[in-house]
């Protein structure tokens, strides 16, 4: 399991090399609509392999790094086209568009987790890697969608370098503007502590275990507790949308990181069992552990 988590994060650890291929290498004369679809068709081809062919740890883990791979980069070029619309905005109408594609992650997890623990048991996992690759190809068809301007690329058989002299000067120059961005003390300095954040060792594997193995929750009790989670994920970001988006952020960080550490810790509980000694069934208690430190994450 750990290798498995582990390898699925390493296309998340580079995504400015996404960035840098996105804006560097038009593909059919587009920047973003062409890696959507592409990023689509690759996540579509690693779950229907592992809804096939794949019957080994090892294959697991390099479909896997696939799927996430094609995350990574859809996740980037959205994200870049959320910049360039908001850039310029105020907080609040920049807080609107985040929690307009927040609030649709979550109403995606929502429809997902509904269904995805009881056809899990009634079906079988294959059959629920069957699903999950049709989803990866919505993102392509929205992706034909979305208005960009066409960028002339390079003829039929000519190399790119050749088709522009400037590139590699042109790329020098970002890679260089990259790196002065970087080292601006207030890119650096949120750098570094997100990177302290999660470089914090995390229990989730030992914790997935415990419930399953030692509590028996089924597969169908841990889609609803995932359901729960993108409902609370929703109601989170509605709360900021409506009430939190003009408030300092500083404020924000300071009262959800106060009240989270505290709730953070209520996983003793259910871990030493002192829950049930509060009357409290284990089903309910992490059901409301997760929709409350959901809320305040969101």
């Amino acid at each position: 399991t750990a290798l498995i988590s582990g390898f699925s994060s390493l296309p998340w650890l580079v995504k400015p090399l996404y960035g840098f291929i996105s804006d560097s290498f038009p593909l059919f004369g587009y920047r973003r609509r062409s890696y959507l679809v592409l990023s689509g068709l690759l996540g579509a081809l690693s779950w229907s392999l592992m809804a096939t062919f794949v019957d080994s740890k090892y294959g697991a883990v390099v479909c896997i790094l696939i799927g996430s791979l094609s995350v990574a980069f859809s996740d980037v070029v959205v994200d870049s086209m959320v910049v360039e619309r908001a850039r310029g905005e105020s907080q609040a109408i920049s807080g609107s568009l985040q929690s307009l594609c927040w609030g649709s992650s979550a109403f995606g997890g929502i429809v997902s987790s509904y269904f995805s623990g009881s056809l899990v048991d009634a079906y079988g996992v294959r059959f629920v890697f069957g699903i999950t690759a049709l989803l990866p190809m919505i993102t392509s068809a929205v992706a034909v969608l979305v208005k960009e301007q066409h960028v002339p690329g390079p003829t039929r058989g000519q190399n790119v370098l050749l088709a522009n002299p400037s590139f590699l000067e042109s790329s020098r120059e970002n890679i260089i503007q990259l790196w002065n961005a970087v080292r601006e003390p207030n890119v650096f300095l949120p750098t570094v502590f997100i990177f302290l954040w999660q470089a914090t060792p995390q229990s989730d594997s030992a914790v997935f275990y415990f419930t399953t193995n030692e509590l028996g929750f089924t597969p169908e009790f841990l889609g609803r507790v995932k359901l729960v989670t993108s409902v609370a994920s929703l109601v989170g970001v509605g709360l900021y949308n409506g009430f939190l988006k003009r408030v300092p952020l500083r404020k924000i960080f300071l009262a959800t990181t106060i009240i989270g550490t505290a709730f953070g810790m209520t996983q003793v509980l259910l871990v030493t069992g002192l829950n049930r000694q509060l009357g409290i069934s284990d089903e309910w208690f992490a059901i409301g552990d997760s929709l409350i430190l959901t809320v305040l994450g969101q």
